[in-house]
């Protein structure tokens, strides 16, 4: 076979034939995502929601908002922070384009039709398809709202320090130590004798009662997490502590205090619930201390038809609570909520809230995107943060349904377990002879049987000391096992396991792998929480019991491995 060689000159064909044309390579991530909002009626919704606001029959048809709202998605599945980036995104891959459903000869949405579209529609439209995400989830089956978990964090906001002025004279930072000089009677010559008065000078704290952003005007100056001062905005979530889902979540000004926030979050989720048809009430509502206050019990206390119970930790004091200037409506909230923190259940709350809350905001805004905000604007932040929550969500149902919650997350387990395999120091004692070793993968963890204990019985032992720390290897060189199939094998087996479930969290589950390699039948999950067999593999795993422990298939009497699958 001869060499090709880059041609130096080349003439573009005039005329192509569309079945000369490459198949357009497509994620299997956003196959299943394309197919779950098809079966949803995600396009004819969000159509029907968004044609009042374009003229009929008077100039080009726009972009449709399925494709709009989509290139938003892909801004939080991808860590695209900026709309020039997600444009960039979906004009540079192709597999991104056939998500988007556009044709050979049709170029992606830029940048300033995605600014334009997002000013056109209000935000009543994005809190409707965030809405929409959350009845997707009740139909599922996945949505249980009876306890939730509220917390903020900031974000940055599109605006610099530099670009404060003074409310009252619109003075900019320079002019204002200038004339602070001035009234001392010291002389500035130049910016350097400008900035050795302004570093030897007293009382240099900002106000946001006094200051604001001329760039910016809805965001506050704020102290970020790590120490710096920055105009920020606070992003509330509220979470539902059983199925991890945002309920709500909301962009405020940064300097509104938690406990000024924490009950018209919980309205809002409330309303979105109703807006996804889920006619159940929020019950309780867990918070950390920043949200305690006197009124702010009170009013969760009289909030809805029931009230709401609060479990929210007390702020240290080093003195007696007083309440003889207090009405008795506070004394009673206080009361409850510190009895019910007491308790173990409370206890057992709050871990789960600083779990839970902290992973929304490391999805959405350190691996989504929405850390730093380029719009400017309550209005517009709420709108761009608005659709990455229900992009999180969405990844959400994916990871539920399908075992993969991002395209390159791989959480589903085998090509996480595959990267790590190639990154292995025995790597060369698993490829080297012929006697390679055959990979058993979980979604989880991964158990490896050498060909010569294949036809042996292997002991129980052996075989979860590899769960508590597996041996990463290479797996064998199959085609089953390449990396341009790894990610469908996954969704295409948390499919099978998912069939006659009703889509409920399944139970630990048994796989019996057979000698010579090939895959068993996939028998019922364990029903009994004291079945001998977990009992036993519990006892393993945690060093209690070693011996030894062989089972047997039930036709054939060949031996087999029992592992576990930890869902």
């Amino acid at each position: 076979m001869g060499m090709g060689r880059r041609k130096r000159e080349q003439q573009q064909a005039l005329w192509v034939a569309t079945a000369s044309l490459p198949d357009v390579p497509r994620h299997v991530f956003y196959e299943k995502l394309n197919r779950l909002l098809d079966e949803s009626g995600f396009d004819t919704f969000v159509e029907e929601l968004c044609e009042p606001y374009y003229a009929a029959n008077v100039g080009r048809n726009s972009i449709p908002p399925g494709c709009y709202f989509r290139m938003l998605f892909v801004g939080y599945f991808e860590d695209i922070d900026s709309q020039r980036g997600i444009a960039w995104r979906c004009a540079d891959s192709r597999s991104l384009r056939s998500h988007l459903f556009l044709e050979s000869h049709e170029s992606s949405p830029d940048h300033s039709s995605l600014s334009r579209i997002q000013s056109r529609l209000p935000i009543e439209v994005y809190e409707r398809v965030f809405c929409f995400v959350l009845a997707l989830a009740e139909d599922h089956k996945l949505l249980s709202n009876k306890t939730v978990a509220v917390d903020s964090t900031y974000l940055e906001a599109n605006a610099a320090m530099k670009s404060i002025v003074r409310k009252e004279t619109g003075e900019d930072w320079k002019e204002y130590v200038k004339r602070l000089a001035e009234a001392e009677g010291v002389e500035i010559q130049s910016d350097e004798d400008l900035r050795k008065y302004d570093k030897t000078r007293k009382n240099k704290k900002v106000s946001n009662a006094e200051w604001e952003s001329e760039t910016d005007h809805d965001s506050r100056i704020m102290k970020m997490k790590d120490g710096r001062t920055h105009l920020a905005y606070k992003a509330e979530h509220t979470i539902d502590l059983e199925s991890e889902f945002l309920l709500d979540a909301i962009v405020y000004h940064g300097d509104e205090a938690d406990t000024a926030t924490l009950t018209e979050s919980l309205s809002s989720a409330q309303e979105n619930l109703e807006q996804a048809e889920v006619y159940r009430d929020i019950e309780e509502a867990v918070a950390d201390k920043g949200y305690h206050a006197n009124q702010t019990l009170a009013d969760c206390r009289e909030w809805g038809s029931f009230g709401l119970r609060t479990y929210i930790p007390e702020p240290d004091s080093r003195h007696e609570r007083r309440w003889s200037d207090k009405p008795p409506e506070y004394k009673a909230a206080v009361y409850a909520n510190r009895r019910r923190m007491q308790a173990d259940r409370g206890k057992r709350l709050q871990k789960k809230r600083s779990e839970l809350v902290e992973r929304s905001f490391a999805h959405v805004c350190e691996t989504g995107g929405a850390r730093r905000s380029w719009l400017r604007g309550l209005e517009k932040v709420n709108k761009r943060y608005k659709m990455v929550a229900a992009a999180r969500n969405l990844g959400l149902v994916m990871r539920k349904l399908f075992g993969i919650g991002k395209p390159r997350c791989l959480q589903g387990g085998f090509g996480f377990v595959y990267l790590l395999q190639t990154a292995k120091t025995n790597l060369g004692i698993a490829m080297s002879g012929p006697n390679r070793l055959l990979a058993v993968f979980s979604l989880r963890d991964s158990y490896y049987i050498p060909p010569h204990r294949r036809n042996l019985r292997i002991s129980q032992t052996s075989v979860f000391q590899r769960a508590a720390k597996p041996r990463l290897i290479c797996p064998p060189k199959s085609r089953d096992f390449q990396p341009s199939n790894i990610a469908a094998y996954i969704l295409n087996f948390k499919e099978r396991q998912n069939v006659g479930r009703n889509n409920q969290k399944a139970d630990d589950q048994r796989i019996w792998v057979h000698r010579y390699g090939k895959w068993g039948s996939l028998l019922p999950p364990l029903q009994s929480r004291r079945d001998p067999v977990r009992a036993a593999a519990r006892r393993a795993k945690s060093g209690i019991c070693r011996r030894s422990w062989p089972e047997r298939s039930a036709g054939g009497g060949r031996e087999a491995c029992l592992t576990r699958v930890v869902r």
